[in-house]
Formats: C-alpha cells, structure tokens, sequence
C-alpha cells in the first residue's frame, strides 16, 4: 500500500457521510412537543432554518430538542454560537430535564417513525454528492478497511447504509450506544491493529478532532476537517491555521488519498 494511504480510514457518519438537516429537525420538533406540548403542533415559519444554521453547535442528539427551546425562549443566535456548552445544561437544570430521558425520547421517536413509514424517513436524509461511491469502492476494494464512528445510534445509521446498498460489517459501526467517546474508539482501532494502523479520521466537529489531538497516545492519527459538514466558516479558518489538522472538500474526499493535500 502506498505511503500516502491509511489502512484504516475512520468516518464520522452525520455531517460527513450523511446530511441529515431536514430529519434532525423533524425528530427535534416532534421530541420537543413531547416533552414541553406546546399548544400549536406546527413550528414557527423560521424556526427550521435558524436550526440548520446552528445545526454545529450539537453534539449529541438530546441537544437537538433543547436548542429548539433555547431558540423559542428568546435565546439569540449570537449567544448559542458562543456559549452552547453552558445554554444547554443550564436548561437542563432550570427545567429539571434529564439529557439520557430526552435522548432516549428521541431515539423512540425515530424507532417508531422507522417502524411506522420506513420510506418516509429515509426521505429526509441525503448522502452527500460522492461519498456512497467512495464508501462502496473502498469497501470492495479491500486495501483500505473504512469504519464509522458516529454519536448517532448504529441501528440508524445501519437503515441509511443500506438504503444506497452499502454493505457495511456490524462490527465496523461504532455508534452511540457503545457510550464510548470517539478518540476511545480510535485507540482501541490503535491497539487492535498494532503494527498496520495508519488511521486518517474525517470529522465535521472541529472541537472532536482537537480532542483527538490532546491524546499524546494519538498523535500518529491524521486529522482531517470535512469542510462541506457542520461546522462554521471560523472552525474552518481556524483549522486552516491548524498544523495538526487538514481542511478537507468534498471532491477530495471523493478521489483518490494522494488527492488529500497536507499542510
């Protein structure tokens, strides 16, 4: 294998494989009428788009239903850019919600949606442009071994493989319900596979890939920021600035490794 190649190539799913904007505010809006019934069932006309615009603020997807409340308790936009990791367990504590309840609520939610109009719900996803093609050819191509790491839970992210014929081994989907944080999972990858682990981890959460670069025991995984994801034009900048991480577009994620330009 080339030098320029990893042999395990670590992907994050949402934001990097996977837009899911329109059902992330689906499940959002339905979770947060469970939990707070607000009396109209339909959410204000400008309330998704403000959303998608601080869709890289959430992490995990308990959040996902609270920044929909921060935003209709008058929370600005500005402040929940800035100070999110404070708004979010403030609200928790003021409304006496548990985020392991609410997370659990959402997942619920979308098991029944699944169960009930499958369809419908792969309908509001969106592989982006390339990376189903990129994912199946190195799947088949058997150099590379591909693996996701991904907050979502992996039965989710299972249903949306298989809607574009990915054939994904179970075992290589680490999903939420390991409740093992990311750069956890990239050391075991470290470990299991001593001595031929050249990792290259894609991620749209740029405070993820910093984590990942305070673990002296990681130092050897390249970093790289999927700049067509989640995140803000000052994430990108600043990872531009970044000697530990690469800014990646789209259409290098969809060509050939030698493509992905180092700093």
């Amino acid at each position: 294998m080339p030098a320029n190649a990893p042999t395990i190539l670590a992907l994050d799913f949402d934001g990097v494989l996977c837009d899911g904007l329109l059902e992330y505010f689906q499940a959002a809006w339905r979770t947060y009428c469970q939990i707070w019934s607000p009396p109209n069932p339909t959410p204000p006309p400008d309330l998704a788009a403000v959303f998608y615009r601080l869709r890289p603020v959430i992490e995990t997807g308990w959040e996902m239903p609270v920044l929909i409340r921060a935003l209709l308790l008058g929370v600005t936009e500005q402040k929940i850019l800035q100070d999110w990791l404070n708004i979010a367990p403030q609200l928790l504590r003021e409304e006496k919600l548990n985020a392991t309840d609410i997370g659990a609520k959402l997942d619920s939610l979308r098991d029944h949606w699944i169960a009930g109009d499958l369809a419908d719900w792969l309908s509001y996803h969106r592989f982006y442009p390339g990376v189903a093609e990129r994912l199946q050819q190195l799947l088949a191509d058997n150099s590379v071994l591909p693996v996701i790491i991904t907050t979502k839970e992996g039965r989710f992210v299972r249903q949306l493989l298989q809607q574009q014929a990915i054939d994904m081994p179970e075992k290589y989907i680490f999903g939420k319900e390991l409740k093992r944080p990311k750069h956890s999972i990239l050391r075991e990858l470290l470990q299991a596979y001593a001595g031929n682990s050249a990792i290259w981890f894609v991620e749209d959460r740029l405070k993820t890939l910093e984590i990942v670069q305070q673990q002296p025991d990681l130092t050897a995984v390249r970093l790289y920021l999927a700049e067509w994801g989640y995140n803000t034009p000052q994430e990108r900048e600043y990872a531009r600035q970044n000697p530990g991480v690469t800014l990646l577009s789209l259409s290098q994620f969809a060509s050939v490794f030698s493509d992905w330009t180092e700093k």
